[in-house]
């Protein structure tokens, strides 16, 4: 009789409103789905996560900060609780910096946690771009992720240095003069960019609260909703894979997203959460109290920005003073080049290299597989000789440190450092493109003699051997399953009165010419095809 009666009572408001919902809109279908999605769970792969939660950490303690800073650049004399500033004419924006550093509960350990949070959030999104560079994972169809990623980092650069220079200290205003300077260089409207940015002559008095509204509003919205488009275009495409038994262009394994992959994500919130927190409670960042109120006249000694933008300090520093008038107009080159025309050429490189690549494949199915970085030696070269050379600018950025710490003239480090931008690079592109090519013969030779075995054997004239077996099939599939895109000869036939496309051609024999090929036999090449086939282009063969 109860069942009875439970199956005859009408259907509760709630279960009406979601039923309601349910018919418009896909919701059960789409939660299902969305709960039931695979993540791979290989450690690479968490560095965007990483970023995610930093992302989470900086909104958290900023809207704390925003309770107590004033980003006003009147001044008055200091009559706050640190004691050697006490009487020293600063602005609002400085004064509530040490407010919150000295009387504000908890307020210096969340201004360091939120200091230390940018660092590791623009690192983590590096890091995390390298990560799909070596591998691959920016191929079709991610190319739009790419971007979106490319921007997300450089949003998260223009946001770190909003925040750095809101204090008002004197190491942020020499880099805000540093900034000013940059935008003077730019030839016939640097002056008027840097008059609107500044609101009239520098320092002025409207950077800060410009910068205020810029770091609180405007670039946490764009980064926001970016990693909302960058997280559903994740969702849309589904995750790359490492190659492995079962894995294959067609298919995503790994842990559905509900229970396991949750646990595991919100179990790495807390441990970056609490890695920051500790960071932030031991080792002291930006003592703004150390360095005083800005003043235009003077710079700080040993002024050095952040390492995200310590390779523009870099490249300042290396760069010979030159100047041209051309039609009226000074172009200053040595502040000029490396701090506009660098920073611009190598964003316009990294939009575009996904693109560029394609350009020199030809039209490809879709690629969901990680490459090892062995496997595509061109690429990964280029990538490792990009590291080199922002490795060699970041140290010039320290120049005077180091001749002061190692007692050595700076003229012998600067040129010694302008040697080494160019000759780094190189030796790395080619050491590297050769370590590659090496990893793939040593793949080569395990296939072909397998490993070796934890015995030894006599033959039976008294020698002693090693003894080896087959690779395991896991790590077999792991080496022979990758893309070998051949080098381009579509318009260069021999038949032909004309032959076109000599320059991507060309490009193309040096990107993909050089390979060590694997032993594979004709059984395990259509098997590879299988593996590699492209979704909807999956097919069955008898040697699956």
């Amino acid at each position: 009789m109860s069942h009875e009666n439970e199956s005859a009572r009408p259907p509760a408001r709630g279960e009406r409103v979601v039923t309601a919902l349910d018919k418009r809109l896909p919701v059960s279908s789409a939660g299902k789905a969305f709960l039931r999605k695979a993540f791979p769970d290989h450690w690479s792969f968490l560095l965007g996560e990483i970023a995610l939660y930093c992302l989470v950490v900086l909104v958290v303690t900023g809207v704390f900060l925003t309770f107590f800073f004033h980003p006003d650049m009147t001044e008055r004399p200091y009559t706050g609780s640190y004691v050697p500033m006490q009487g020293v004419r600063t602005s609002e924006a400085y004064a509530s910096v040490l407010h919150i550093s000295f009387d504000v509960r908890g307020g210096l350990l969340i201004r360091q946690i939120h200091h230390w949070a940018a660092l590791v959030f623009v690192a983590a999104i590096g890091v995390h771009l390298l990560r799909i560079f070596f591998t691959g994972a920016f191929r079709r169809p991610r190319e739009v992720n790419w971007t979106i990623g490319v921007t997300l980092f450089l949003l998260a650069l223009l946001e770190g240095f909003c925040g750095y220079s809101l204090p008002d200290d004197l190491l942020s205003g020499t880099g805000l003069r540093t900034a000013e300077g940059i935008m003077l260089s730019i030839p016939v409207v640097g002056t008027y960019l840097a008059f609107f940015v500044f609101g009239g002559q520098f320092p002025g008095h409207e950077i800060i609260p410009r910068l205020y509204v810029a770091h609180v509003l405007l670039l946490p919205g764009l980064l926001l909703a970016l990693v909302v488009a960058h997280l559903g275009f994740v969702v849309y495409h589904k995750h790359t894979q490492w190659a492995g038994p079962g894995r294959t262009n067609s298919n995503v394994v790994g842990k559905p997203f509900v229970p396991q992959y949750t646990a595991k994500s919100v179990g790495l919130l807390f441990v970056v959460g609490g890695v920051l927190t500790l960071m932030a409670a031991l080792m002291q960042i930006n003592p703004v109290w150390a360095f005083g109120p800005y003043r235009a006249d003077q710079a700080s000694i040993d002024a050095q920005p952040d390492w995200y933008v310590g390779f523009l300090e870099g490249a300042l520093r290396l760069m010979p003073g030159v100047e041209t008038d051309i039609a009226g107009h000074t172009v200053v080159w040595d502040v000029f080049l490396p701090a506009v025309v660098l920073p611009t050429t190598l964003f316009l490189i990294l939009y575009s290299y996904p693109f560029f690549e394609r350009w020199i494949t030809g039209p490809l199915p879709e690629r969901h597989l990680c490459d090892r970085p062995r496997d595509q030696p061109t690429r990964t070269a280029l990538g490792a000789a990009a590291v080199s050379a922002y490795a060699v600018l970041l140290m010039a950025g320290g120049q005077d440190v180091f001749a002061y710490v190692f007692k050595v003239r700076l003229e012998v480090l600067t040129y010694s450092f302008r040697t080494a931008l160019f000759v780094v690079p190189l030796v790395t592109y080619h050491a590297t493109k050769r370590a590659c090519l090496g990893l793939q013969a040593a793949d080569r030779g395990r296939l072909l003699r397998g490993r070796v075995a934890e015995e030894v054997r006599r033959s039976a004239d008294g020698g002693y051997q090693e003894a080896r077996t087959l690779l395991p099939a896991s790590e077999t599939y792991r080496i022979v399953v990758r893309d070998e895109p051949r080098p381009r000869a579509h318009g260069t036939e021999a038949w032909r009165w004309f032959h076109r496309h000599r320059v991507r051609n060309a490009l193309s024999r040096w990107y993909f010419g050089e390979r060590v090929e694997l032993p594979v036999t004709a059984r395990q090449r259509r098997q590879i095809d299988v593996v590699r086939a492209a979704p909807g282009e999956a097919r069955e063969t008898d040697d699956t």
